[in-house]
């Protein structure tokens, strides 16, 4: 088929986060100005297919888009296959979506989302729907690329706080935990700890044990190094009636009894304009997302894998994690400066 003669959706879907706007940018003026393709934005994530609610993007309504937050398309959980009561087979939905995307007249849809997204991207594409999906999540899980968007603007946040802490915990010689993103990813808690000079990072990926975590606070202490950062992602293990970051400040001071304050950054890290370098991938990866569209390259997502822009096969992405090894070569950096994982003693 003659890419002039196109017509292709995008949505958003799942949680917000900085670079999506950037990202619906690259797709439609690539696949308006390239290729001469209508784009129709569907509104709130795959309820907009489901309800066959959408917006024509003209070129115009593209453009001042790049620096906002959010995503002027809205954005949704909804998952279409879920089985949501006793007897529904979970087709309603998909069946809605496909008579849509039929009536329309649509030759892709474009998917901008994380783990979710990409499984049911990959489900509407054995369903005969011609998709194609963007990888995006401040947590950085996505499997199959080397980075998301949204994890640079993610980190960034995390480090600004996590520089104020500094001067507060110095001051007032406490403990100040810190508590990012991230359920079953440490990446956010990694990055943003070693770039924020955190003593101790706990991640999802590596078991800690508590007596190691408050023996570092202690030989600090007793180095003459008065106050802590320690840095924890939301997902490590911790009881369900309490916050990560106020399990691990109570276990310090019960243990140590030196003074903690816990901060739980929360939805601001999803929050606000992207960092120069998330416009820029999410550019690349909607541009990359019209080409394909172009060459019919569907049931793909689009990847970063060793600098290099490419393509990788859905199947082989939903319903995959990836997550921290512990063995990545930044844990072990980290390590040789004195950095605590809270493993040490186990």
């Amino acid at each position: 088929m003659d890419a002039q003669a196109k017509k292709i959706g995008i949505l958003t879907a799942g949680g917000d986060c900085p670079g999506l706007n950037a990202a619906i940018r690259g797709v439609g003026k690539t696949a308006i100005v390239e290729y001469g393709m209508e784009v129709l934005g569907f509104r709130a994530g795959f309820l907009g297919l489901i309800n066959n609610e959408y917006i024509t993007l003209e070129e115009s309504a593209l453009s001042g888009i790049l620096t906002l937050g959010g995503t002027i398309l809205g954005t949704s959980r909804e998952k279409p296959y879920k089985i949501v009561k006793n007897g529904d087979n979970g087709r309603e939905k998909p069946e809605l979506i496909k008579k849509n995307y039929k009536k329309l007249g649509l030759d892709c849809i474009v998917c901008i989302g994380g783990n979710g997204t990409m499984k049911t991207a990959n489900m509407l594409s054995k369903e005969g729907l011609n998709v194609i999906g963007i990888p995006k999540t401040i947590d950085n899980d996505v499997w199959g690329t080397d980075i998301t968007f949204g994890f640079d603007s993610g980190v960034q946040i995390a480090v600004e706080a996590i520089d104020r802490l500094h001067t507060t915990a110095n001051s007032h010689q406490r403990v100040m935990i810190i508590e990012v993103m991230g359920h079953n990813a440490g990446w956010l808690a990694l990055y943003a700890g070693m770039a924020g000079g955190g003593d101790i990072i706990l991640i999802p990926e590596l078991e800690y044990n508590i007596r190691s975590v408050c023996k570092k606070v202690e030989q600090r202490y007793e180095d003459n190094k008065p106050y802590s950062i320690v840095v924890v992602a939301e997902g490590i293990d911790h009881p369900k009636n309490s916050s990560a970051a106020r399990h691990i400040a109570n276990a310090i001071h019960t243990y140590t009894e030196l003074e903690t304050r816990e901060t739980v950054l929360g939805y601001i890290q999803r929050g606000g304009s992207p960092t120069p370098n998330d416009r820029i991938l999410a550019t690349r990866y909607g541009s990359y997302a019209a080409q394909c569209i172009a060459q019919e390259c569907y049931g793909t997502m689009v990847a970063m894998k060793n600098n290099q822009i490419t393509t990788v096969p859905l199947e082989e992405v939903g319903g995959k994690l990836r997550l921290v090894k512990p063995d990545f070569r930044l844990i072990a950096k980290a390590r040789k400066m004195g950095v605590s994982f809270g493993d040490e003693y186990l």
